[in-house]
């Protein structure tokens, strides 16, 4: 099941290039939204420092708490392939881009061994006007990285 996941997470890196290429359809995103969509990363990340599987699980879409099943098996995904995502040193938080009910919100994380990373969030608004995370794809900052 693991290289299900990450399968699906490296086609979602293909697809996040890919859609970085159409950026002239990209729409600026209102600054309420932006708050709105800066803090679900939040939550999720606070959620990580405290090992809340389940205040994690919350912050993902329906589709992916249905494809991981458990708020557990949610967390030691993170846990164990994205560990700079789930115990980030710093984070810093860039402008985000929606495009056709998506939003695309670039972070720089450094890990606690001082390397710098790039993650690709990618959230969907819900039916009650919320938004949660569908996705995550985090490449090496090679031009930050020391």
């Amino acid at each position: 099941m693991h290289s299900h996941f990450v399968r699906f997470f490296m086609v979602l890196l293909i697809a996040l290039a890919v859609s970085g290429a159409l950026k002239s359809h990209a729409e600026p995103l209102a600054e309420a939204e932006v708050q709105k969509v800066q803090r679900i990363i939040a939550m999720q990340l606070a959620a990580f420092a405290e090992d809340d599987a389940e205040g994690a699980f919350e912050t993902a879409t329906p589709a992916v708490q249905q494809a991981m099943g458990t708020s557990t098996r949610f967390l030691a995904l993170v846990r164990g392939a994205y560990p700079m995502v789930y115990r980030p040193r710093s984070v810093t938080f860039h402008k985000p881009e929606q495009d056709d009910g998506t939003v695309l919100q670039l972070l720089e994380i450094t890990d606690r061994d001082s390397k710098s990373w790039l993650a690709l969030f990618k959230l969907e608004r819900q039916p009650d006007a919320t938004w949660r995370i569908s996705g995550c794809a985090v490449s090496e900052n090679r031009w930050l990285s020391t």
